[in-house]
């Protein structure tokens, strides 16, 4: 088994943030779903990961909210696809669940090796 070293935890920690930022607007999307002139904003997930890579993120540097753009609107102006937010929802939560999972194996590895050890 492999644990994880602090450049991969940092990693991590940032998939984490992205993912919660990400399930957080999605939320405020759909809860402004009959809002008038009402924008739908997102993260871009592959491109926060990318400059998480790249070391260009600094410790709690929030992810870049951005319009959505090429969604169709209402006539009232607002563009939210409940379809669509229901789908990102549904990703992000798999995506928190996988690093989740990530993390609570590497630390029940650390676990047992500290009391197998002992």
């Amino acid at each position: 088994m492999s644990w994880l070293n602090g450049a991969d935890l940092r990693m991590l920690e940032r998939y984490l943030d992205v993912a919660s930022m990400r399930q957080t607007l999605v939320s405020t999307n759909v809860a402004n779903v009959d809002t008038p002139g009402y924008h739908t904003r997102d993260v871009d997930f592959r491109g926060e990961m990318a400059r998480a890579m790249n070391g260009d993120v600094q410790d709690g540097m929030s992810p870049f909210v951005m319009p959505v753009r090429g969604l169709l609107a209402r006539p009232d102006g607002n563009n939210v696809n409940v379809d669509r937010e229901a789908m990102l929802l549904a990703e992000v939560q798999l995506q928190f669940k996988a690093a989740t999972a990530i993390l609570r194996s590497s630390f029940a590895g650390i676990h047992s090796a500290i009391h197998e050890g002992a």
